[in-house]
């Protein structure tokens, strides 16, 4: 359904907007779906993360491929960090794009002399706090959102310094009537991002084998990387994708990019082959099955 960036310096108040926010929309009926990405997810230490470019660069990836894996027509999915590079929230704009859905950006909008003091208050009372060069350093490179970006609207403000966060804060409220209203063909104040061309899939001649095809090979990718999570890095050798189905051969790790283009030519030629022989497949398993083959042959096993 959604992607909600959270945004804001260090020791803002990010964690309790995304907390309100989550609790604001579990009390909307229907009650949606609502998932939460963040460090603490990852069992990662925040001074760790940010220690130097390469650690921040690693965690921004790590970030933003499980955003890519969450985001889905059923799911409202909030990332909870501090998202403060405007290229970097550029790219969850992105993958939000592809993926068809709302968009929009909690910004925790505090000065930069409480985060400091929120932050010493945090080590006073042995809480999870950046240590007094990261903190600085990170302050210093903040990228304030700007709504008049694409990737920063709508912008919803939080003041939690004059105003505190609460679930019925003005922002919080108005984020979640944005995520939640129903569109219908006359709404003019909620934007659905729409695919462009480079990021759609080829279409197949049959409605039902694009949707067979599409989901099918997002299983695969996803059943691949969750096994590559559990392994740590080490040796993988095949990943069962089921009873009467092959299983792809992973001798060394691939990464999620290098997944998602080989999934995106397989259905291309997959989508072109079918125009002068026969159709795509109809059903999961066959379209699994044409898939893990595919894989192995690319991946060389």
């Amino acid at each position: 359904m959604a992607l909600v960036v959270i945004c804001g310096q260090p020791s803002s108040g990010k964690s309790i907007a995304t907390t309100c926010l989550a609790e604001a929309l579990n009390a909307t009926e229907p009650k949606p779906s609502v998932r939460i990405i963040n460090e603490t997810a990852f069992h990662l230490n925040r001074n760790q993360s940010y220690a130097d470019m390469t650690a921040e660069k690693n965690l921004r990836g790590v970030l933003r491929s499980e955003v890519d894996r969450s985001l889905s027509k059923d799911d409202i999915v909030i990332v909870d960090s501090l998202n403060s590079i405007k290229g970097y929230r550029y790219e969850l704009w992105c993958l939000a794009r592809a993926a068809g859905i709302r968009y929009c950006v909690l910004f925790c909008d505090v000065d930069e002399d409480c985060c400091r003091k929120w932050n010493e208050e945090r080590w006073e009372k042995e809480e999870p706090a950046y240590d007094d060069n990261i903190f600085e350093d990170l302050v210093r490179r903040f990228e304030k959102p700007d709504r008049r970006n694409r990737w920063d609207s709508p912008l919803f403000e939080l003041w939690p310094a004059r105003e505190g966060i609460e679930k019925s804060s003005a922002a919080i409220l108005e984020a979640v009537s944005y995520l939640t209203k129903k569109v219908d063909s006359k709404t003019r104040d909620v934007k659905i991002l729409q695919p462009t061309i480079a990021t759609q899939n080829a279409r197949f001649s049959g409605a039902n084998s694009l949707y067979e095809m599409d989901k099918a090979t997002q299983e695969v990718i996803n059943v691949i990387v969750e096994a590559q999570s559990k392994a740590l890095g080490g040796p993988l050798g095949s990943v069962s994708l089921g009873p009467e189905l092959p299983a792809v051969n992973m001798s060394t790790y691939v990464g999620l990019p290098e997944l998602r283009r080989l999934r995106r030519t397989f259905i291309k030629l997959t989508g072109q082959s079918s125009l002068s022989g026969p159709p795509p497949p109809s059903d999961a398993d066959s379209a699994k099955r044409m898939f893990a083959d595919y894989l192995n042959r690319e991946l060389g096993t």
